[in-house]
């Protein structure tokens, strides 16, 4: 084949992948589109929530580790949450830094202490979770991967379930 008509048959393919991404409806490209919400569904989801320190709310270590939000890894593989966030209504954030195996979970506690692979610190001295307050997870793009509220709708003690 000669060179230009190599040339004419690139362009004519690579143009036809174009007009085939074009024509993709908006929600099969795999992205947010401003719309805050996940682009696909993620294995990873918010689990148990202890967001009121059973006891007294004294400000100990103690008291401020009682208050923890579980992040569960449902799938068989592991996944990387470097850079993905935990954060509270008021903005106060959680940046995670480990690789969660399949199946499994960690618990992000508010007070000082030793990271493990089932329990990571906050390092804070004041309390996060409020009696009202919604918890969101997002990836390490500001992607919303899952979010769960509790005190406007929800009655009762100070722990809060999956959906």
């Amino acid at each position: 084949m000669s060179r230009s008509a190599r040339r004419i048959t690139a362009t004519v393919l690579a143009s036809g992948a174009l007009l085939a991404a074009a024509a993709l409806p908006a929600s099969a490209d795999g992205r947010d589109h401003g719309q805050n919400r996940p682009a696909q569904r993620s294995t990873v989801v918010l689990g148990k929530i202890q967001y009121d320190s059973p006891g007294r709310d004294n400000g100990s270590n103690r008291s401020l580790n009682a208050e923890w939000v579980t992040v569960t890894n449902t799938g068989r593989h592991a996944v990387n949450l470097r850079g993905w966030t935990l954060s509270d209504e008021s903005g106060r954030s959680y940046t995670f830094d480990l690789r969660l195996a399949g199946r499994s979970s960690v618990r992000v506690h508010t007070g000082v202490g030793r990271d493990t692979r089932h329990d990571v610190y906050q390092d804070r001295r004041n309390y996060v979770w409020d009696n009202k307050d919604t918890a969101t997870l997002r990836d390490n793009r500001g992607r919303k991967i899952d979010s769960d509220s509790w005190g406007r709708y929800h009655h009762g003690g100070g722990h809060r379930g999956h959906r």
